[in-house]
């Protein structure tokens, strides 16, 4: 009898459950920059143009967000060959032995109807360290359907010298503000990255 009451109950249960949708992001359509001060009166710009990364939301929970993007280090550009080479070099990111530069957040906190902070880490030259992001979303997470695309925007600050990055000291600035542009589209039903 105890089981004939608790299965109807675990189906409620489990038909009450928050819905989960997947995004993948969609790199044709979004853009990573890194800008540092250059000799203390202008800006050197890098640009991530290979990306991938997926999210995870829960409209009705968006504290727990499941977010990570890889960036490319090989394929970053600047805007001449000096800094790319300098950029790419052992220096910097030192590309060739560490490729990837990886951004997972695992908690948001809504600030606003559309804006959010999301707390996590990035991973530049094998060194991991916290980071914050200072979203804004087109549109409400909350409203979110799983069926349209999600697009947001967000900024944060790293000192590139706790990443290893000590090279040029009195030409380059120790901080680096990172923007990011992006659009995530649905995963397709059983996909996630």
């Amino acid at each position: 009898m105890r089981a004939l009451i608790a299965l109807p109950l675990a189906l409620l249960c489990l038909g009450a459950a928050e819905p989960t949708y997947h995004y993948h992001l969609d790199p044709a359509h979004s853009d990573v920059a890194a800008k540092v001060a250059f000799f203390g009166l202008a800006s050197k710009t890098a640009h991530f143009p290979k990306m991938t990364g997926a999210i995870t939301l829960q409209p009705g929970r968006l504290d727990a967000i499941d977010l990570d993007v890889d960036l490319d280090a090989r394929a970053l550009t600047a805007g001449d060959s000096v800094t790319l080479g300098r950029l790419r070099g052992p220096k910097f990111f030192d590309a060739e032995r560490y490729p990837t530069v990886h951004f997972e957040g695992r908690r948001m906190t809504m600030t606003g109807q559309v804006t959010a902070r999301v707390d996590g880490s990035i991973t530049a030259r094998g060194v991991t360290r916290p980071a914050v992001l200072d979203v804004a979303f087109r549109q409400p997470p909350s409203r979110a359907t799983g069926r349209e695309a999600v697009q947001l925007s967000a900024r944060t600050t790293i000192d590139r010298r706790t990443f290893g990055m000590t090279a040029y000291s009195f030409i380059v600035g120790r901080n680096v503000a990172i923007t990011i542009d992006a659009r995530m589209v649905p995963a397709p039903p059983g996909a996630r990255d």
